[in-house]
Order: C-alpha cells, then structure tokens, then sequence
C-alpha cells in the first residue's frame, strides 16, 4: 500500500494527500503593526508562500489579526493564516475564530514544570485527562470555525511527563504527538497538522519518521510540516534545510515545508521552492516506511563516496539531501571532497565537525533586538573557533531549550536587551545589545573556549 496522507483544508487550501507540497513562512514584523504585516505577507505571497504564520503571543495581538486579514483581502490577498501561539491558550482561542489555522505546542496545555522527575501511571494518565480538558474549548471552537491545527512538537520543551518516561529524545517527541492526536481524535477533530521540530537534523528526521510509524500502526495519517528549526543563514543556514527536509522527502514523508533562516522571511521562499523543485516527494509503501531507521548507526567501515552533480546549486540541494541522509542513516561516514558544500553538509548533519555552528532563529514579532545585525557580529568575532555551537536566538519562548546543545547562547530578553548562557544555565541576564557581543566574546575566553585567530 502506498503512503498516502489525510488531506486537510486550510481556507482556500488543500494539504496532504495528492497535493504538492506547500510552501509557507512566518513574518517577523510586530504583529500590533498592522501595515508592517500586512506588507510582509503580501511580498511572501508574491515571491510564492503559500500559507504565512503570525505569531499571536497574547489576546491584543490575536484580535489583530482580524484586521490583518481584512486588510490582506481588501488587497485581493486571500492568503491562509496561521497564528503561531505560546504559552497562551486564550490567544488560540481568539485567533481560531479569525484565521484559518493555530500552531500551538503541547506544552501550552500541560502542568507546570515543577521539576518532577517521576511520574507514577496514574498521575502520567491525569495529567492526560487535564490536557483533555484545556483542550476541549478550542478544539469546539476549530470545528465551529472549520479551523485547521497544528500540533508543533518542539525539541528541548518537552513536558516533565514526557521528559520522566523517554528523555529528551525522538521517541519522546513522537510520543508527545501522537498522544495530542489521540486526544483530537477521541474528540472527532481531524483537521490537524503535525510537526516535530529541532535544529539538530537526526533528531528532526529520526522524530519524524517515528511520528509517521507510530500514526501508521494507529491509523492515523495526519499531514506533516516539515523544517529544520533555527537553521541559521547563508549557505550554511540552507544546506542544513535541505538536508533534514531532503531526506524526509524522499523517504515519502512531508506536506507543507518552511525554511527557517536569520534572514529576511521572503529570502526564505525561493530556498524552499529550490527544495521542492529539486526533492519531489516520493511515493513510498507504508513497509517503506515502517522499516526506516530513528537511531544514529555509525558506518562502519568508514566509507566515503564521491559526490557527482551537476552545479552547486544541485549540489547543495539535491546533493545535501542525498549524501546527508546517507550519513544520517550511516551507510557512508564522509564525503570524499573537501569543499565548502561538503564540508557543510557534513557539518549540518553532525557528520564532522569543521568550523563554528550557529543555531539562530529566523525570528519573528516577538523578537525585540536586530538579530540578523548580531548574528552577523557573533559570526565576525567567532567563526573562527572550530567546533563551538553558538545559539542566537529572538526570545525566551523556544530560544533556551531549542538550543540546549549548543556551547553558549545570546537570547533576546526584552526591547534591546540580551540574556547570556554558557549551556543551559543563565550567566548574565538584560544586557544592552551594544554590550552583549563584546561580552560574550569575554565569556568564551573565561572559559577558556577561545583562541586567537589564525
């Protein structure tokens, strides 16, 4: 039987099933700024978005997007929009009643951390049953509205439930959807939309397949947004794109795509329809599917292979989703090239590691500093530390734990002003921007971290 799924509508838009595979963004304009957002949307769509995210972080900014979208169709813009909500349930139930579809993250709906470590079977069952509960009011309100939902899973906020069971992990991702799934489903909602979302690309691709096996053993078949969150920019930002939605792609999986690069939302657009021009999705059984693997396996006889495309361009597209799900799924260890598209590909896999790593959000009207001015600073003063992840991102909501990983991280804290972290712990909290690079240049030489430029 061949893998086929659900196809779902969004306004005027088909997803799923036999439809190709949509191409959306989010603006990173204040979402109050009517004018500015509307103006963003209207360029996303004419450079080829197909559906556009607008973060609605509290009510004021949901009701807005009624006047948003009034303002879009008396432009003849009738372009879906998708309110991206944290933190604040109320919000999604505000904007479900005005714009075609709401993001939201489990995490909105569970208790509070507490740091609980352990969960018996009965409290893991009624924290379930609350989550149900806090559901249910939107979840009426998206079948009253013909509203279309998508369950964003996010690595590094993970709910101490989930984290008690299965860590920090693909499986843990996975779990947490399908359980969002079941919980939709007992409730006949079925306008979903899924998406396991991280920045480190194996446990984008390994979450994902998992979330595609598991709704296949339970019947469901519920479209799925694929991205590599936090990316980063320029080439670097794009093959690491393409490598993790590359490989989904051809293993058959994947709906609606967004590139997430620290540059202007519509530089995004034609990356993305790079991908889809290059990747076709393609049709795969469900056997196929079920046999893929969701754990690193080390190639072991250290095998390299030699690259062969036609031009760059195919070479970092086509070519970063070839060769990387190769190294993903360890069947090769290297690429036999040393240029810069290779070792980016590598890189962007956690194949080999050859030079700093950014992990930074595109940003969007939560961010309240110029973050592509200071990843472009960061990147002058630091690019040249082989090996350090460095994390900058807009603001708190996904920014410390989506980079859980990295070495050292400079997140958005408030209007101008930045929080510093070595790992996960915070060093120095509200520092004016103009100060904060400088400062964490020092912090890398504190510990020891830093050496001087070849």
């Amino acid at each position: 039987m061949i893998y086929t799924s659900k196809e779902i509508q969004i306004g005027n838009l088909k997803l799923g099933g036999d439809n190709p595979v949509r191409i959306q963004s989010m603006t990173n304009t204040d979402t109050m700024d009517t004018r500015a957002t509307v103006d963003q949307t209207m360029a996303l769509v004419d450079a080829g978005c197909e559906l556009v995210r607008i973060t609605a972080p509290d009510v004021k900014a949901a009701e807005n997007l009624y006047n948003i979208k009034n303002e879009l169709l008396k432009r003849n813009y009738n372009v879906p929009l998708v309110a991206d909500i944290h933190f604040n349930p109320k919000a999604a139930e505000v904007a479900a009643t005005i714009v075609e579809k709401v993001r939201i993250n489990p995490g909105n709906y569970v208790d509070r951390n507490t740091g609980k470590t352990s969960f018996t079977d009965q409290e893991y069952a009624d924290e379930l049953s609350r989550i149900a509960d806090r559901m249910s009011h939107l979840i009426d309100i998206c079948k009253r509205h013909g509203t279309a939902m998508r369950i964003g899973v996010n690595h590094g906020s993970l709910s101490e439930r989930i984290m008690s069971r299965y860590g920090d992990t693909p499986l843990g991702m996975a779990t947490s959807a399908v359980e969002f799934a079941q919980i939709c489903r007992q409730m006949d909602f079925q306008n979903l939309v899924f998406s396991m979302k991280a920045s480190n690309v194996k446990v984008m691709v390994y979450s994902t397949r998992l979330l595609v096996q598991k709704m296949i053993q339970n019947g469901m078949y519920f479209p799925i947004h694929l991205g590599v969150t936090e990316a980063g920019d320029a080439e670097q930002g794009r093959i690491k794109s393409a490598a993790g939605i590359g490989t989904l792609l051809l293993d058959g999986i994947g709906d609606t795509i967004r590139v997430s690069l620290t540059e202007s939302p519509v530089a995004e657009i034609p990356v993305a329809k790079s991908i889809v021009e290059h990747l076709p999705r393609k049709k795969v059984s469900e056997d196929d599917i079920l046999k893929l693997k969701t754990a690193f396996e080390p190639c072991s006889d250290k095998r390299k292979i030699a690259p062969h495309y036609a031009d760059d361009k195919e070479y970092s597209i086509r070519g970063a989703a070839e060769l990387g799900r190769m190294l993903i799924d360890g069947e090769i260890a290297e690429i036999d090239d040393d240029s810069s598209v290779a070792q980016d590909i590598m890189q962007g896999v956690g194949a080999k590691i050859f030079k700093a790593e950014y992990i930074s959000c595109p940003s969007c009207g939560r961010t309240q500093y110029d973050i592509q001015q200071a990843l472009q600073e960061i990147k002058r003063h630091t690019s040249h530390l082989k090996g350090i992840k460095i994390g900058v991102m807009g603001c708190i909501v996904n920014g410390p734990g989506e980079m859980a990983d990295a070495h050292y991280g400079y997140v958005g804290s408030g209007k101008g002003k930045i929080t510093l972290y070595k790992g996960k712990e915070v060093v120095c909290r509200n520092i004016d921007q103009k100060d904060a690079v400088a400062r964490l240049v020092q912090l890398i030489k504190d510990n020891g971290d830093w050496t001087e430029k070849g």
